[in-house]
């Protein structure tokens, strides 16, 4: 293609001197939130020492409202978007956008948020696979009116060294498990309290219940296209995830969780820039 238009981000090859904006990309952060991914450009741009006290960080994806897209040195934060059409859309558009741009040895990780099974509220999750919502590792999606079948697995040396990273931050409880992606918020993660609900709590209960007995720790609505993705193009990618409830205990969720929303951006700038240090020497 002479000309590849990466729409939902508003860049493209002809418009855009791709590997002058984004060749020394070697940490791509993405997470469902636009406030949370600028959040977190601030943050890592502290971490390594980049921060400009006059710098408001633009949006590079300011000429479209589907996504955002912040940069500090070698780092991307890109937000995806709720649940696994929009992560799919922008991954692929973000992963073409690499290949672009000739980034080499990228890191991808996904920051966000999910419900625990018997996990307190606050641990943080490093996922191991991701599972669909009969707790299988695999990511379905009907191509040509044909279902086809792709791998969730992790890299499972990132996913040691981010816990090794938590381990020396000792700041809060963090664990290496299955997460569950689901398609719904509601009745797709076995809650109660959606406009919809066919079942009882013991129903709820059960499921729960047989899930973490499958090795889920937590629940959210991306992991699997994004490790499917990922593992697709080559990626080593991570998906880290702060528990924001016991689903065990119940459903609701009040906006008294902020604080507990910056713990993945916490240890993923500690790894970064641990990185970094090893790299820089």
């Amino acid at each position: 293609m002479k000309d590849d238009s990466l729409y939902h981000f508003s860049l493209g090859t002809t418009t855009h001197d791709l590997p002058a904006m984004f060749g020394d990309v070697k940490f791509v952060c993405v997470g469902g939130s636009p406030r949370r991914m600028k959040s977190f450009i601030k943050h890592i741009a502290a971490e390594l020492s980049m921060e400009d006290a006059k710098s408001e960080y633009p949006n590079i994806c300011a000429g479209t409202d589907r996504f955002v897209m912040y940069k500090t040195g070698p780092v991307l934060s890109v937000s995806h978007g709720m649940g696994v059409p929009s992560t799919g859309i922008m991954l692929n558009e973000l992963i073409k956008l690499l290949h672009h741009a000739q980034c080499t040895d990228v890191t991808i990780i996904r920051i966000g948020t999910s419900g625990g099974i018997g996990l307190a509220p606050g641990t943080v999750v490093i996922t191991k696979q991701a599972v669909d919502a009969t707790f299988l590792p695999k990511f379905e999606q009907v191509i040509l009116g044909k279902t086809v079948v792709r791998n969730t697995d992790l890299d499972q040396s990132l996913a040691e060294e981010l816990l090794q990273c938590s381990k020396e931050l000792n700041q809060f409880e963090t664990v290496i498990g299955n997460t569950m992606c689901t398609l719904d918020f509601y009745e797709g993660q076995a809650r109660l309290d959606g406009a919809f609900c066919s079942y009882t709590e013991k129903d709820k209960q059960d499921y729960l219940k047989k899930a973490n007995e499958a090795g889920v720790c937590n629940i959210e609505m991306e992991s699997s296209v994004f490790a499917a993705m990922c593992k697709l193009s080559g990626l080593r990618a991570a998906v880290v995830c702060v528990t924001l409830l016991d689903r065990l205990k119940g459903d609701q969720l009040s906006s008294s969780h902020e604080v507990l929303q910056q713990r993945p951006q916490i240890l993923v700038g500690s790894y970064i820039k641990k990185q970094e240090k090893n790299l820089t020497g």
